[in-house]
């Protein structure tokens, strides 16, 4: 059972996505595909991600998030913004480097907007291994602390993933 879930909501361009609960990769396949269709979206103007509720997050639902980064700074030139008011989460991400891509609110109200909740896509254990990989390599774009943090994770998950395809 899912201990962990993702909202969201649209309006007037600005996507709002809510974490909620422990947030692990069983739900990274329904986070990545919401991404494909926002980073299509040609109304896109700004992204506010809310942690507020968020206990727990993986490095590999970081590295969705840190790719939300890096496609808002190559399309709109701009950082979006994370509300998290969690000590332990906030110390998470200023250890891997997101207050240098992302405007980072401790102490603001959250969004009052209403929310849908993502549904869940179970992944196959070969586009699991994908998505570990290419978060974790996002991860490593940012800094070199992440790229030497991740750098046997990476590879020893891009040798199963070779050993398996043989």
């Amino acid at each position: 059972m899912l201990s962990g879930r993702i909202l969201f909501a649209v309006h007037d361009g600005t996507y709002v996505i809510k974490f909620v609960g422990d947030v692990r990769v069983p739900l990274c396949a329904s986070l990545e595909g919401f991404l494909d269709r926002m980073f299509a979206d040609e109304a896109l103007t700004a992204v506010l991600i809310d942690l507020t509720g968020t206990v727990a997050i993986d490095s590999t639902a970081l590295g969705l998030i840190a790719k939300i980064a890096v496609f808002l700074r190559e399309r709109l030139d701009q950082k979006p913004v994370i509300l998290s008011t969690n000590p332990d989460v906030n110390r998470i991400l200023g250890s891997m480097g997101f207050d240098r891509v992302f405007l980072i609110l401790e102490n603001a109200p959250a969004p009052d907007a209403r929310l849908d909740e993502l549904p869940f896509t179970e992944p196959s254990q070969q586009e699991l291994t994908r998505q570990v990989i290419e978060a974790h390599r996002v991860l490593m774009g940012l800094n070199e602390k992440n790229k030497a943090t991740f750098r046997d994770l990476v590879e020893a998950l891009e040798s199963e993933q070779k050993g398996s395809q043989a």
